[in-house]
């Protein structure tokens, strides 16, 4: 049974912390002031929406049919950089499937550069595979090179790579491997309504590089201004491939402009934090204090260590990223096979210190196990 399973009780417990308002992994006190929240109908939405994301009893739900596996394949992943652990984490799912299946796969890091993403996927074209994955990039950015895909008959998967999961006509897309990102913003702007009693200043990080990215961000801000005594004091965009490099500074210069009114923050990744942790630790920033910080997206085994250490981030909206790396392969073979995609979405969910069981990743029950046996394997 996966660690969080094993959570419940501990989640319980969160979440009652939550309902009375007092800060997770703090001491115990109240948030809460005397004034009632400034928004009761969406604190209460929001306190329904966070108990059941936070359920871990996660059954399989994905397809328990399809083409059993088509033999002697070869697939390339290009990941935008695998200095971001969601795509990192994608591409071992990817690896692990398809070796499953017997087929031929190859990880190539496009090093966060649009130049080096050009030339990442002209390097799998030379390679002449039947499958191209496109991992936490815009296709748009690499428009002709996906054209030259198609016209050789290359079947073109993305993973973060359009706004919205399954097929795409423009770029050519058999399908889009995603949560569905609506889902994900409202969940992380509603946890940090719950968490602060409707009562939050709260900074947010995107990439706006990436239109995925930008589109969460923007969901994020819009739920969060259902709320009208949750301010949004100011909204960063920094890349992905530069957050390593600009984290520390522009956290800096957050807590010298705001001090103690920034209570919250929300990430398009995980990594953020990662890199913001040792400018809050050199503040003085208690790690399980405020900031209190949600990733909406994508749970990588840092993120979960931070999250369960309760070390500068108190929550995480976790991508099964392993298991969409089967889903992934799936995908290919059901490409392959002339079948249409499997439409598979996951679910949202939220982990904390308090339902997380100490795990380190977050998935559905049995889906190598569903996998295997669909492709008779």
């Amino acid at each position: 049974m996966h660690p969080t399973r094993k959570a419940a009780l501990m989640s319980v417990v969160f979440l009652a912390v939550v309902a009375t308002g007092c800060e997770p992994g703090g001491s115990g006190s109240s948030h809460r002031t005397s004034a009632e929240p400034g928004c009761p109908t969406a604190l209460a939405r929001a306190e329904r929406a966070v108990k059941k994301a936070q359920d871990v009893d996660a059954p399989w739900k994905g397809p328990t049919t399809g083409p059993s596996a088509v033999r002697g394949k070869s697939v390339v992943y290009l990941a935008q950089t695998l200095s971001n652990p969601g795509a990192a984490g994608v591409a071992q799912g990817v690896q692990e499937a398809a070796s499953i299946l017997g087929w031929h796969a190859r990880t190539i890091n496009g090093e966060g550069t649009p130049a080096g993403i050009r030339a990442a996927f002209e390097r799998a074209l030379d390679l002449d595979p039947d499958g191209i994955v496109i991992g936490g990039f815009d296709p748009g950015s690499v428009a002709d090179e996906v054209a030259r895909a198609e016209a050789a008959g290359i079947e073109v998967i993305g993973w973060h790579a359009t706004a919205a999961p399954g097929p795409s006509a423009k770029p050519g897309l058999f399908t889009n491997v995603t949560s569905r990102v609506e889902d994900v913003a409202r969940i992380s702007a509603d946890w940090i309504i719950a968490r602060s009693h409707g009562r939050a200043g709260v900074v947010l990080f995107t990439d706006a590089t990436v239109p995925f990215a930008k589109h969460k961000s923007d969901l994020i801000k819009k739920r969060l201004a259902t709320c009208p005594d949750v301010k949004l004091l100011s909204y960063r965009n920094v890349p992905i491939p530069e957050a390593g490099k600009r984290s520390i500074g522009e956290v800096r210069a957050l807590l010298s402009r705001f001090g103690d009114k920034w209570t919250d923050s929300a990430a398009i990744n995980d990594l953020y934090f990662r890199h913001s942790a040792a400018a809050l630790r050199a503040a003085g920033k208690d790690g399980a204090g405020a900031p209190y910080n949600i990733g909406a997206g994508d749970g990588d085994p840092s993120a979960f260590q931070r999250v369960n250490g309760q070390r500068y981030q108190a929550a995480t909206v976790p991508e099964p990223l392993s298991e969409q790396g089967w889903q992934i392969v799936d995908e290919f073979n059901r490409a392959f096979a002339g079948r249409s995609p499997s439409g598979y979405v996951a679910p949202v969910h939220v982990t904390t210190a308090a339902n997380s069981g100490g795990a380190l990743s977050w998935d559905s029950e049995g889906y190598r196990q569903a996998y295997r046996k669909i492709w008779g394997k």
